[in-house]
């Protein structure tokens, strides 16, 4: 889905891809990233959310933390990183981004509270329970400073995907957060759930949650106990064209991931302001059976539309042209994904060493992909910045 867009409204960054890789310059098996138009949409994103009075933290997994994407970004104007892990911590710390929110999705373990606290110092932090509030605080105590922290919350009728439940009870936010300010090196700052805004399969919109609601209500309770200037972090499905509802619900805080690489759902169904700015790359290995087998490594296509034709450019030249589409059978996530099959029945059959572009919305820090960051496509001079893996670290390639 994600590679028609690519086709029309980023060309030239294909072409660029595909010409690398038949120089040698890049390897297969690699998301690639349109540097520029990330800062451009970088910039947009940036430019709204102030205007709005939005605090803006880049979310870097689904492109591996890559260091140059975050250069990119900050180029364009944010210049915090929101932490899914620590492993994004450590990256997008070393990148140079500051630190703006950690502990959501994931948790911090309580031996390394300490030192993320010392090493990242962490505009907020997010915490689930008192016990993981009392690690941030003491870790915080330890390095010098007063921790400000995020209470997750839920409620009946919220949306968590599979394995991200958790938080306080937001009918207890009041007496949460004043036992968070009785925290030694810590302080009550704010809520925050995942996801805010949603992917609507059936209306084709994003649209909010119910844990949008909850956020307010939640924000309501406080304003009535006495508290003011709290911070309300609602991520999920950001785009420049969202952040307005997100204002109107009483959000302060956004955290755009997909939406600086132009792949959200939304971008499938709309022209949005964001463009894309990246693909997914490899080659052709060999043929059998009547298909052409490229290599794998990088196959986890986000689920975020029920299953549809996979499709790939294969040329040995850089090409868009509808001709040289094919469909693939890509592994099922149960299985590992050494190669993707394409079909290679009637002319012009894929030959080893051919080029194969994909476009789907990946999550690079989950597979065993190289990440490329290219710059100058826009300047018609093309520059390969970083070839790193998953946790933005510089890849032994060729060897």
């Amino acid at each position: 889905m994600f590679l028609d867009v690519l086709r029309r409204r980023n060309p030239a960054f294909i072409e660029v891809a595909m010409a690398l890789h038949q120089q040698g310059k890049i390897p297969a098996n690699a998301y690639v990233l349109d540097l520029d138009t990330v800062e451009r949409n970088a910039r947009l994103l940036s430019d709204e959310a102030t205007r709005l009075g939005l605090k803006t933290f880049a979310m870097t997994k689904q492109v591996g933390r890559s260091s140059s994407f975050c250069q990119a970004v900050k180029r364009g104007g944010v210049d915090r990183a929101v932490a899914v892990d620590m492993a994004c911590a450590r990256a997008t710390h070393k990148a140079g981004l500051k630190l703006g929110h950690l502990g959501h999705l994931q948790q911090v373990a309580r031996h390394e509270a300490a030192a993320a606290a010392k090493t990242f110092s962490p505009d907020y932090w997010t915490v689930f329970n008192d016990s993981k509030a009392q690690e941030a605080a003491a870790g915080a105590k330890a390095a010098g400073y007063t921790q400000d922290l995020l209470a997750r919350i839920r409620a009946e009728g919220d949306t968590f995907y599979r394995g991200h439940e958790g938080g306080y009870d937001a009918a207890d936010i009041a007496v949460v957060a004043d036992r968070l300010d009785t925290l030694d090196g810590g302080r009550f700052a704010g809520i925050t759930t995942f996801p805010a805004l949603l992917f609507n399969h059936a209306t084709r919109k994003v649209l909010p949650t119910h844990n949008l609601s909850t956020l307010s209500k939640a924000a309501e309770t406080l304003a009535k106990s006495g508290r003011k200037d709290i911070e309300i972090n609602a991520p999920g499905t950001t785009s420049a064209v969202m952040l307005q509802a997100l204002a109107d619900a009483g959000a302060t805080q956004c955290e755009p991931g997909n939406g600086l690489h132009g792949t959200t759902a939304l971008h499938v169904m709309e022209d949005l302001p964001e463009l894309p700015a990246v693909l997914y790359l490899t080659e052709v290995s060999h043929l059998s059976g009547g298909k052409a087998y490229c290599l794998g490594g990088g196959f986890y296509i986000d689920p975020i539309f029920p299953d549809y034709d996979v499709r790939a450019l294969v040329s040995a030249e850089p090409t868009v042209a509808s001709a040289a589409l094919r469909s693939v059978e890509v592994p099922p996530p149960s299985a590992i994904d050494y190669y993707a099959m394409i079909d290679a029945a009637g002319s012009s059959a894929p030959k080893p060493g051919d080029t194969a572009v994909f476009g789907f919305r990946g999550q690079a820090f989950v597979t065993r992909a190289f990440v490329v960051g290219v710059s100058g496509i826009s300047k018609g001079q093309p520059k390969v910045e970083t070839i790193e893996n998953g946790f933005g670290e510089t890849a032994a390639w060729p060897v």
